[in-house]
């Protein structure tokens, strides 16, 4: 007789155990949970690699998934001490600290023999920055992200960068030195050092033409296994770079050109000619670009003017579904529920937009309810871009030059023209431990804050040394995913003030993924 071994990623469900129970094959030892937690992407990020829980949390309000998450955090603390000084943002966010606690009592309190070496720990959700994902990516690795997709760390390089018939998978970490250089500059800067390493590498190879035997036999033994790495990195990253070029400056019939959509975004971002704007977003329609192309310039609009007024929100909408097809009905309602894209209340609504609303505020129930219609009234507060951007000095002041050779802030992973608002939240977080002073700019985010700090002497400078080391070191986790724009923006962060910033996520995600996980599709 056989015996059957089931195992379920990352733990077993009770109502999985219903339904094996009621087809009568549930038995003990059936089951076993397989929880494979953290996948190391690079040496200062790692992944859970699940985006499903985007879609599930945001917008179905099912949040089955935060329990790994919590389980995640747990045991990281497990291995490095627990964190003494947890800081977070959002409604998800809230409800991972709290079964981070529960799971933290239920496992009994073990004491590292060594202290802790995470000093800060970030938790953010990701509907409390939806305008960062929504902006195109201008970093080298972002655009590689855009238009080849990395999966776990890997991209697949197809002939077109190959300039051979085959395709060639590559590893994309720091232990590419050549790639580690240039993964986080702004593509304008990609092109002259790829050049002026080609170069060097050339001269390198021409100086063992005159050399003794003597010389070049240490030349091959040292230095030309090395040259070699590094001349077919080079290659790849030469195509690539072509690639992007082609695909994004001379632009397509289906993509449009990325000067003339950069423009749009940063007006959008600068609150700047709205109805410009609208005209280009209704040619993208008219002209059946890329889809999420589209789609994602209209949720920046939402998100950026605090919801769209009910007359551009029902004309664009009109002249969508009739473009792109009337099963997208189902995904405005998905962009509705999550925030995305959202109709400004003016007090006033037609019949049909009051049922959708009033289905979308009764499709889930208890607490997943309460979660939807807070972030939605959160998101459709009268200009809170406006206020926080404001605030939290996100946008430069018009006119204001921006050297992105020698970038001086964050801003430079969009061209000069926006901080993500993620990154800035993190860093006023570190340098006050903690969310004092920033009321005014939480209480327009979507979701509660909490802080718990058990390490006030930390501040002050004069602990141990390995408090001391540990007070510079920070987690940032994010729930719902994070773009490459991001995680160059908090390496910029952490070289700049001095910090170690480790990134957590569920996944890595970029505009196109995360709206394709609201997208229906007719089946």
């Amino acid at each position: 007789m056989r015996a059957y071994k089931i195992f379920m990623v990352p733990r077993c469900l009770h109502v999985c155990e219903s339904i094996l129970e009621q087809e009568g094959v549930f038995g003990p030892n059936l089951i076993e949970d397989l929880n494979i937690g953290f996948i190391p992407l690079d040496q200062d990020i790692i992944s859970l690699e699940n985006p499903a829980l985007l879609n599930s949390v945001f917008m179905e309000g099912d949040f089955t998934w935060l329990h790994t998450v919590a389980h995640s955090i747990v045991g990281l603390q497990t291995t490095f001490g627990t964190i003494p000084n947890v800081y977070g943002q959002g409604h998800a966010a809230k409800i991972v600290e709290s079964l981070t606690n529960t799971l933290t009592s239920e496992l009994g309190e073990k004491k590292s023999p060594l202290q802790h070496q995470i000093g800060h720990l970030v938790v953010l959700d990701r509907d409390v920055d939806y305008v960062t994902p929504l902006c195109s990516q201008v970093t080298y690795e972002g655009l590689l992200d855009d238009i080849f997709e990395i999966k776990c760390g890997v991209v697949d390089f197809g002939p077109e960068v190959t300039k051979t018939e085959k395709s060639v998978k590559t590893m994309l970490n720091s232990e590419d030195s050549l790639f580690s250089e240039i993964r986080d500059r702004h593509f304008t800067n990609v092109f002259p050092y790829l050049s002026a390493r080609a170069k060097e590498i050339q001269a390198n190879y021409d100086k063992s033409h005159s050399m003794e035997l003597k010389d070049l036999k240490t030349f091959v033994s040292s230095e030309l296994k090395g040259l070699k790495q590094e001349h077919r990195s080079l290659t790849l990253h030469i195509g690539a770079s072509e690639v992007i070029m082609k695909h994004k400056t001379k632009g397509s019939l289906r993509r449009g050109d990325l000067q003339d959509i950069l423009h749009i975004e940063h007006s959008l971002l600068e609150g700047s000619d709205f109805r410009e704007c609208v005209n280009y977003i209704e040619e993208c329609i008219h002209r059946q670009y890329d889809m999420l192309l589209t789609l994602r310039l209209l949720c920046l609009l939402s998100c950026t003017t605090s919801g769209l007024l009910p007359k551009d929100y029902n004309n664009l909408k009109h002249k969508f579904l009739h473009s792109y097809g009337f099963e997208h009905m189902l995904t405005f309602f998905n962009l509705k529920k999550a925030g995305l894209l959202t109709e400004a209340q003016t007090g006033k609504d037609t019949s049909i937009e009051s049922n959708l609303n009033k289905l979308a505020d009764s499709r889930t129930v208890g607490s997943a309810v309460s979660y939807v219609t807070s972030s939605l009234a959160a998101l459709q507060k009268k200009d809170w871009f406006r206020t926080v951007s404001k605030k939290l000095s996100l946008i430069p002041k018009p006119g204001t030059e921006y050297n992105l050779k020698k970038p001086s802030d964050m801003a430079y992973v969009f061209g000069g023209a926006y901080t993500p608002l993620t990154c800035r939240l993190v860093e006023q977080a570190i340098q006050r431990q903690g969310w004092g002073g920033l009321e005014d700019v939480l209480r327009h985010l979507p979701g509660s804050n909490f802080e718990k700090l058990e390490a006030r002497s930390a501040k002050a400078g004069k602990s141990a040394s390995s408090g001391e080391q540990a007070s510079k070191v920070a987690l940032v986790y994010f729930i719902g995913g994070v773009t490459y724009s991001e995680v160059a923006a908090l390496r910029f962060l952490a070289k700049q003030k001095g910090y170690r910033i480790l990134i957590a996520t569920t996944a890595i995600i970029n505009g196109n993924r995360m709206l394709s996980s609201f997208v229906e599709t007719v089946r």
